[in-house]
């Protein structure tokens, strides 16, 4: 009973926390967009908009956090002159 489990928990601890850090620059899943890299954005919205939303996404088939990508992206394109922008 003082043993240690040899089973796994659901996720374990880097062997090396300095590489497992400078590792952060892996290639990200999705590269759609130019950088590769997303940040959150969290807004607030009706249930019913939200409902409605996931209703539009589910018939054209992608996520909902995709048509939304694009959406905003539609709305606000790059514009070479932008400082803010990664290239």
């Amino acid at each position: 009973m003082s043993e240690r489990s040899t089973k796994r928990g659901f996720t374990s601890r880097p062997g090396n926390a300095e590489r497992w850090i400078k590792a952060g620059a892996t290639s990200p899943r999705r590269m759609n967009d130019a950088a590769g890299y997303t940040a959150r954005l969290t807004i607030d919205v009706t249930p019913a908009l939200r409902g409605r939303i996931k209703v539009v996404a589910f018939q054209r088939g992608v996520t909902v956090a995709d048509m939304l990508r694009e959406l905003l992206a539609r709305e606000f394109p790059l514009r070479p002159e932008s400082r803010h922008e990664r290239q």
